[in-house]
């Protein structure tokens, strides 16, 4: 009998939990549909190389990405930026660079040493490594530069959309608040999941005590009269073919139209964004990097007509954060 009455009373408590009304996602906030998944298309490394470039706007040009940022220090910027006076109305933000993790082709602070002296490495670029970015540099000196790069970002003319951070070093507790803060100072959107963040819950940059806090920043950058999203995934620049099979396009294609299908059945609903790194590789970009693979890979299924269907057929709704902007200053 004891073991019974426990087990009712913990089935009536489990009940009571499921029971209670979930806070609405920022989806629902910003007046999409309850229960729908909204979805960001972003590629990030715009500015980076050409090829990048062209990745960049093939894959918004001709397919499902509506979203990219411009790593600021890099030598590709003003090509980007002709194209984006070109088409005003493509999402654009900074994608707020403190590291440079290529062997042979690096970028540094736009801050300079007086400012910034440990933003820089012994060769005068940025740090290779996050982990290297937190133990030399202060919370000033990076708000120094991430401030530097949005006003670069400004000078050509062009409002950014929302700001992002390159490999995630912005997350880290050391940084989070300044990053926060120059969104909500600038009045510029912050690439941050402040509601469930389902999906980004297991990346190692979450971590327990960012999880507990996630709500929280969600909420501040709300209050701030900023739009916010609630879910965030990353992980796609490591899905890359299995062993042994061939590096080609359609194989490339294949494989990770099929993995943002399982993604895209894995969100919850509420804004999801969804970060990628579309780039129209060729022999110049392998001497950057030997991620070429993954990122063509990208580029390839956002222009795949069998994604796009997918996404039409479970009535996925795709936004920016133009529209989200334009969302937020209707809610009051």
């Amino acid at each position: 009998m004891k073991k019974s009455l426990i087990g009712l009373l913990s089935l009536l408590a489990a009940t009571l939990v499921n029971a209670q009304p979930q806070p609405p996602t920022f989806a629902e906030k910003l007046g999409f549909p309850k229960g729908k998944k909204v979805v960001i298309f972003h590629v990030d490394d715009a500015g980076m190389s050409y090829e990048s470039n062209q990745g960049t706007i093939k894959s918004m040009e001709q397919g499902l990405a509506n979203s990219a940022s411009v790593m600021m220090p890099c030598g590709w910027v003003p090509q980007f930026f002709d194209y984006l006076k070109q088409h005003p109305q493509v999402d654009a933000g900074v994608h707020l660079v403190l590291t440079s993790e290529f062997k042979n082709y690096r970028w540094h602070p736009l801050v300079g040493r007086e400012k910034g002296p440990g933003l820089y490495d012994q060769y005068g670029a940025f740090w290779p490594n996050v982990q290297q970015v937190v133990q030399h540099a202060s919370a000033d000196e990076v708000e120094a530069e991430i401030r530097a790069q949005i006003a670069r970002f400004r000078s050509f003319g062009v409002e950014p959309t929302h700001i992002d951070s390159h490999m995630g070093t912005l997350f880290d507790p050391k940084f989070l608040e300044r990053y926060i803060k120059a969104g909500i100072t600038e009045k510029i959107p912050v690439m941050f999941p402040g509601g469930h963040a389902t999906l980004i819950a297991s990346d190692t940059r979450m971590t327990p005590e960012l999880r507990q806090t996630a709500r929280l920043i969600g909420q501040q950058l709300w209050n701030a009269g900023l739009p916010v999203i609630d879910d965030l995934h990353s992980d796609s620049y490591g899905w890359n073919l299995p062993n042994g099979t061939p590096v080609t396009d359609e194989n490339l294609r294949k494989h990770k139209t099929e993995k943002y299908i399982e993604l895209l059945k894995a969100c919850q609903p509420g804004i999801t964004f969804i970060i990628n790194h579309a780039t129209d590789t060729g022999n110049q970009f392998a001497q950057i990097s030997n991620s070429g693979p993954t990122r063509k890979g990208d580029m390839l299924a956002m222009m795949d007509p069998a994604l796009k269907a997918f996404i039409e057929k479970e009535g996925i709704i795709l936004t920016t954060w133009r529209e989200l902007i334009s969302r937020r200053k209707q809610v009051k």
